[in-house]
């Protein structure tokens, strides 16, 4: 059989890193490119397969990643994050539409595109709800909306002036509180400080939300969301508790790993909406209505923090398989299974 080349785009913290070193434990042929040079489909020529961990706060990544994935996908080659996992990745209007299509458990949502309509919908709906923008990741940019009127401020808002997206201030609290959680270094304290005065080239180019206006329905009574993490037919489960005095647990980082504590409908859910959705890479957040599992949002990707891989993962049959593991060598794994399956 002819030897089938992975082309992996290598970024300093990204899964890329665990990737070159899975292939070259395992003798997996792979070729390091550079994602970002006009002479990449050129560098892809020998190779079967794209991997690229790109990111929602890279801005180069936001410009470039999925219209180069999705040409090479339409070429015939294998990528990861393929079309059918990624194209809604950081866009949690998108996803709405995509789970509602398939009659997926959605916590009810609401976007609106025009003022008009949005203020006829606050003012006969009921309250809190949840106000998000389209974008962000760990409980960025999202309130809870407890009064009509703060609907209201809201919705002329986002057909005014908009939203920024990144907001330096909120981005320094939340770096001193995972410092004081152990979770960062003072240094990226003092970053978040720097980024006061001087945002990131990303935070510059970002442009305001404005136009739509997105919220969802609050669910009381949940102290804690439930993440199911999906690679390639496998699923990490972990609960993520509440900040304090807050409503929200995503980017917590308060963490309940034991297993007995995810429901098992959120599971069976979970596998049945990935491959419903063919998804190579899911990570769900869940959160609970009485006994009913609801799903949040989604993501390809996620934060594989020290510890992720250690206490075990779920299969399709619901069988929990104790011990460490390592979920992004599944990834490596998923794409030279698809690659042997097209040669056969």
């Amino acid at each position: 059989m002819e030897t089938m080349r992975i082309g992996i785009h290598k970024r300093k913290g990204s899964f890329s890193e665990r990737w070159i070193s899975y292939c070259q434990e395992k003798g997996i042929a792979y070729k390091v490119v550079n994602c970002f040079e006009n002479d990449i489909i050129e560098q892809l020529a020998d190779c079967d397969a794209l991997m690229w961990h790109h990111h929602h706060e890279s801005a180069r990544d936001i410009q470039v990643a999925k219209q180069l994935l999705f040409a090479l996908e339409g070429s015939g080659k294998v990528v990861f994050p393929d079309f059918s996992s990624s194209w809604h990745f950081d866009d949690k209007v998108g996803q709405k539409y995509l789970f509602e299509s398939i009659g997926a458990p959605l916590v009810p949502s609401y976007p609106f595109y025009t003022r008009k309509e949005a203020l006829e919908w606050a003012n006969t709906t009921t309250f809190p709800k949840v106000f998000k923008l389209r974008g962000g990741a760990a409980s960025d940019n999202v309130k809870l909306v407890k009064t009509r009127s703060h609907a209201i401020r809201l919705i002329k808002r986002a057909f005014g002036r908009g939203f920024k997206r990144y907001k330096p201030l909120g981005s320094l609290n939340e770096r001193w509180r995972l410092f004081k959680m152990g979770r960062t270094s003072f240094f990226d304290v003092l970053k978040g400080w720097i980024r006061i005065v001087r945002p990131t080239y990303f935070a510059r180019l970002l442009k305001r939300d404005r136009g739509y206006v997105y919220f969802q329905e609050f669910i009381p009574g949940n102290s804690h969301d439930i993440r199911l993490t999906y690679v390639f037919d496998r699923i990490v489960a972990f609960r993520r508790q509440v900040r304090p005095r807050d409503f929200r647990a995503s980017g917590s980082y308060i963490l309940d790993k034991d297993q007995a504590n995810i429901p098992p409908e959120a599971l069976r859910i979970a596998f049945e909406v990935a491959h419903k959705l063919k998804f190579q890479s899911a990570a769900l957040d869940f959160i609970m209505k009485d006994s009913d599992p609801l799903i949040v949002e989604v993501c390809y990707a996620f934060v594989p923090w020290e510890g992720l891989f250690s206490f075990g993962y779920w299969d399709r049959d619901l069988n929990l398989h104790p011990g460490a593991f390592n979920a992004l060598d599944w990834m490596v794994d998923g794409v030279l299974e698809k690659l042997q399956h097209r040669s056969r």
